[in-house]
C-alpha cells in the first residue's frame, strides 16, 4: 500500500510564532553586540590619538571589528585622566608611569603599547650647543614640569655621562609643549627638551636633534627601548569592556600597518595634523611611522622595569608614591 505524505502548509499561528521567535533572538544577539562592543574613547583635541581614530574610522576598521567607537575630546592630559578615573570615558593614552602610580595606590589599571616615539633635546643647528656638556649653565626649555619623565631621563643621563645634575647645573625653563617650544627659535632658551610632535615641527624648521629620549634610554644601559605612553584602562572595567578593548586595539593596529605605508592616508589626515607647510607635514607623518609599535613582549617588560628603577630613585616619592614599587600585572594581556 502506498502511504501518503501530507503536503499541507503550516498553520498560520506557527508561522507567525516562528518568525517572531526569529526576531525576538535576532533583536537580543544585537543588543548583546552593541553593549559588548562599544568604547569611549578619550583623546586631545588636537592630539595625535585622533589621527590613529579617524584612520580607523575612516577605513571602517572599527565596523569590521563591530565596534561602536565614540570619542571625546577634552583640553588637557590632566582632563583625559581625571575622565578615566571617574569612569566617564573607557579608555585613554597616557604614560605608564602615570598607571602604575595608580595601580600600587590601588586602583588597578592595564596598558598597552600606543607609540615608541620619544621627545628630544632640540637646539639651533648653528648655535653655541653642539654636545650634551654644553648644556651646563644653558637655560633649557623643558616641556611640562620638573617631574616629566624626559626631563628626569635627561638629568639621570647627565650624572651617568658627565657626573652632573642639569636640574642644578643648567637653568631648567618649565613650561607648556607648545610655549616651551617657541622660546628656542626666540633666543630665549639654548635648547629644548620637547614632546615629539613638537620636536618635529622643530625639526622641520631647520633646528637641530641633540639628543633624542631613546639615545638617553640606551645610554642608561636599558635596551630594548620600552614605550613610555600607551592605551590605559582601568581593571575594573575589563568584565564589561575585555573584548570591546581588544576589539578597539586589533583596529588600531591594522589602522597603523595602513599609516606605515600609505601616503593618501596621511592626506585625509592632513586637517587634523595643522602642520604649517609641506615639511612639517612630512616630519610629522616620518615621526609617527618611526614610532609605530612593535612587539611588546618579555624584554620590553623587563624594560620597563629597569626603566622604572632609574625614575623612582630619580624623581622619589613625588613621582613614583611612598611605597614605590613595579607591578607587571599592567603590563598583563587584554584577556588575563
Amino acid at each position: 500500500m502506498m502511504s501518503v505524505v501530507s503536503s499541507a502548509p503550516p498553520s498560520r499561528r506557527a508561522v507567525l510564532a516562528a518568525l517572531a521567535g526569529l526576531l525576538a533572538a535576532a533583536g537580543r544577539l544585537r543588543a548583546q553586540e552593541a553593549q559588548a562592543l562599544t568604547l569611549r574613547v578619550g583623546t586631545l583635541k588636537f592630539g595625535t590619538l585622533n589621527w590613529l581614530v579617524e584612520t580607523i574610522r575612516t577605513e571602517g576598521f572599527d565596523r569590521r571589528e563591530g565596534l561602536a567607537l565614540d570619542s571625546v575630546d577634552f583640553a588637557s592630559g590632566q582632563a583625559t585622566t581625571v575622565a578615566l578615573q571617574a569612569g566617564d570615558v573607557d579608555l585613554i593614552v597616557t604614560d605608564w608611569l602615570w598607571a602604575m602610580r595608580r595601580t600600587t595606590d590601588g586602583e588597578p589599571m592595564r596598558f598597552a603599547p600606543f607609540s615608541n616615539a620619544l621627545g628630544a633635546v632640540m637646539v639651533a643647528a648653528n648655535g653655541p650647543v653642539k654636545a650634551l656638556a654644553d648644556l651646563r649653565g644653558r637655560r633649557i626649555g623643558v616641556a611640562g614640569g620638573a617631574l616629566d619623565k624626559s626631563w628626569l631621563l635627561l638629568r639621570a643621563y647627565g650624572k651617568a655621562k658627565l657626573g652632573v645634575d642639569l636640574a642644578s647645573d643648567a637653568e631648567p625653563v618649565y613650561g607648556a609643549p607648545p610655549l616651551v617650544s617657541e622660546q628656542l627659535p626666540l633666543g630665549r632658551v639654548d635648547a629644548v627638551l620637547t614632546f615629539w610632535p613638537y620636536a618635529a615641527r622643530l625639526d622641520a624648521r631647520g633646528f637641530a636633534r641633540l639628543l633624542d629620549v631613546s639615545e638617553m634610554v640606551r645610554g642608561l644601559g636599558i635596551d630594548p627601548v620600552p614605550p613610555l605612553v600607551g592605551f590605559v584602562w582601568r581593571n575594573a572595567v575589563m568584565a564589561e569592556r575585555g573584548a570591546a578593548i581588544a576589539a578597539f586595539l586589533r583596529a588600531a593596529a591594522a589602522a597603523n600597518r595602513l599609516l606605515a605605508t600609505s601616503d593618501s592616508a596621511w592626506e585625509r589626515l592632513r586637517p587634523l595634523m595643522q602642520a604649517a607647510d609641506e615639511a612639517e607635514f612630512a616630519r610629522l607623518r616620518d615621526y609617527y611611522r618611526a614610532g609605530i609599535p612593535g612587539a611588546f613582549g618579555e624584554p620590553e617588560r623587563a624594560s620597563c622595569a629597569r626603566l622604572f628603577d632609574v625614575l623612582a630613585e630619580i624623581g622619589g616619592a613625588e613621582l613614583v608614591g611612598p611605597e614605590a614599587r613595579f607591578d607587571r600585572t599592567l603590563f598583563g594581556p587584554v584577556g588575563e
